[in-house]
């Protein structure tokens, strides 16, 4: 039976769409003559944010540019110095995307009257995730646990988060859990680690749109949209894709039902 849910922070439990990194990574790449897109900024999406930017670094169109601007690619010393922008810059502002995305914090008490422990995992640093964490606490979001990349020897989309709030949380084997994210890199955690993997449309990072635009979107169109996360999510490995973060709880019964005719 699932004895654990596993949530990512931004994009599934906090901040809406998203948005607290997009405009940093796009802004610190501005600085040194580089045009970035929204699309090549949320490629890497959950991933610990110095490999996001290496990531970005590798992307052809990106790299090119650089090669044009500078006369040679991106080097680990670029992307020191890109990151070092970074940080400070994410830090002026992340305390105000920190909102609880609806559903979350009853999702959660839901899961714990169902006696079920939740852990989480996060492509932000301990020290990013202290201004989190806390603000995320005054609004009544507050999981069990939260496991950052840097309590881990590498973060997504190596499983080391998942395995670690495994042994912290008690709970063995790996089937018994759920992770759900926003991110391609999340389903990718999720799948490395070998628990059940979930993705989520609305409020995440690959659907890359505000509540308000969300609830303006021509409900055609939306379709469309979320239908194009859901293939690239199961194209990534999760088991199931869920339209909000609400409707995970929905998902229990049946794993229970296919854990119980020995899957997995």
């Amino acid at each position: 039976m699932i004895q654990a849910v596993i949530m990512d922070w931004a994009g599934t439990a906090v901040d809406y769409g998203c948005f607290a990194p997009l405009d940093v990574f796009i802004e610190v790449f501005k600085k040194r003559g580089i045009a970035v897109t929204h699309e090549e900024a949320r490629e890497p999406m959950g991933m610990q944010k110095r490999d996001h930017i290496k990531a970005m670094c590798s992307m052809e169109r990106i790299a090119s540019l650089w090669q044009e601007k500078y006369g040679r690619l991106p080097t680990e010393k670029d992307i020191d110095a890109l990151y070092a922008d970074f940080e400070p810059m994410l830090f002026s502002i992340l305390r105000n995307y920190c909102t609880p995305i609806p559903g979350a914090i009853e999702l959660v008490e839901r899961l714990r009257q169902a006696g079920l422990k939740v852990g989480s995992t996060t492509g932000y640093t301990a020290k990013m995730m202290s201004i989190v964490t806390a603000e995320a606490k005054k609004q009544g979001y507050a999981p069990d646990l939260l496991v950052p990349p840097d309590d881990v020897p590498a973060g997504r989309p190596y499983p080391w988060m998942i395995y670690q709030n495994a042994m912290a949380l008690g709970v063995y084997p790996m089937k018994h859990i759920i992770k759900v994210g926003d991110t391609l890199s999340d389903i990718k955690e999720g799948v490395n680690a070998g628990v059940w993997t979930v993705g989520v449309i609305k409020g995440g990072s690959e659907l890359g749109m505000s509540e308000r635009e969300v609830k303006e979107c021509d409900p055609d169109v939306l379709a469309d949209k979320m239908d194009a996360v859901a293939r690239r999510f199961k194209a990534a490995g999760a088991d199931y894709v869920i339209g909000t973060i609400g409707e995970l709880d929905q998902l229990i019964p049946k794993i229970n039902l296919r854990l119980t005719q020995k899957e997995r």
